[in-house]
């Protein structure tokens, strides 16, 4: 472990590199003997940090690179992700949000690899509270979340449509009322993929009747 650069009083000052055992590098600003203020740090894993730094973390705003090619920029406190940023995965996913202290908390937009894409409320790094998921195939759901799953409100339970809700489908089609595990029950609004509209009633999935009729 050295560090060649300038110092002041017996402490690093000013702008140095810092060489460690594992060979992890830190190079940039240097104040009262710990990073502050603009520099890079490459672990001896081959990932990257680059930008602003407080008393030997990262802090401000900053990029990571992972050497496997994901990558996160945006705002850090005390070495986690914390503020507004983006998140990249190799695969081709993509978070675009809020972060406390680490982890996926307040309101983001999350893009799948396949381009489904949810937009809403996070809680401690997992899709909770209210949002809009939409498949790649065009369908669409708003409504609550817990936990990753499609809950509460009376929209959908355990992942599946459950009480109230509404339900698009690609080719137009539209089903506004109520759900019991998955399928059309009781009540509700359906609209055809002509754009008429009807009000119906059915029982585990299966019309029954015309209620408009």
């Amino acid at each position: 472990m050295y560090y060649e650069g300038q110092w002041k009083n017996g402490m690093r000052q000013g702008r140095g590199k810092q060489h460690w055992a594992d060979g992890s590098i830190y190079e940039g600003y240097f104040m009262s003997d710990m990073a502050n203020g603009k520099g890079r740090l490459i672990h001896a894993d081959g990932d990257v940090y680059i930008e602003e730094w407080f008393n030997d973390k990262a802090h401000g705003k900053g990029t990571y690179y992972h050497k496997d090619g994901a990558s996160y920029v945006g705002e850090w406190q005390e070495d986690k992700q914390h503020g507004f940023g983006i998140e990249k995965w190799i695969d081709g996913a993509m978070y675009e949000g809020d972060y406390d202290m680490g982890l996926k908390h307040g309101i983001g937009t999350f893009t799948q690899s396949d381009s489904s894409t949810y937009t809403g409320e996070f809680a401690f790094n997992n899709i909770h509270g209210k949002g809009v998921y939409k498949w790649a195939d065009s369908r669409e759901y708003t409504g609550d979340w817990k936990d990753n799953k499609m809950d509460g409100n009376g929209q959908y339970f355990d992942d599946k449509k459950h009480g109230f809700g509404e339900f698009f489908w690609p080719d137009g089609r539209m089903y506004k009322g109520f759900w019991k595990d998955g399928q059309q029950h009781g009540q509700g609004l359906y609209r055809g993929s002509n754009g008429i509209e009807r009000v119906g009633e059915w029982e585990d999935g299966k019309k029954l009747r015309w209620v408009d009729e």
